[in-house]
């Protein structure tokens, strides 16, 4: 079952190194997209977020270890 998991960081460097991360822990073989977000309201670009959004053809990632993984970089997995 094809699942999408959306990790989120607190800026792009952190988005950048943990989509780097994905492959060398988890061999997620398909490049991480990379989406800022910016927060409703916020008109600074300092305050945006940064989305990893991956995707799992085999479902075969554990949401947990993904949140894990992105709470070591002040973020979270967001719930599906």
């Amino acid at each position: 079952m094809s699942e999408r998991h959306v990790l989120v960081l607190p800026d792009r460097d952190a988005a950048e190194e943990l989509a780097e991360e994905l492959s060398a822990r988890f061999g997620v073989a398909e490049e991480p997209q990379l989406v800022r977000d910016a927060l409703a309201g916020e008109d600074d670009a300092e305050d945006a977020q940064w989305l990893v959004v991956v995707e799992d053809p085999d479902g075969r990632l554990d949401p947990t270890a993904l949140d894990d993984l992105a709470a070591e970089h002040e973020g979270w997995l967001e719930a599906p």
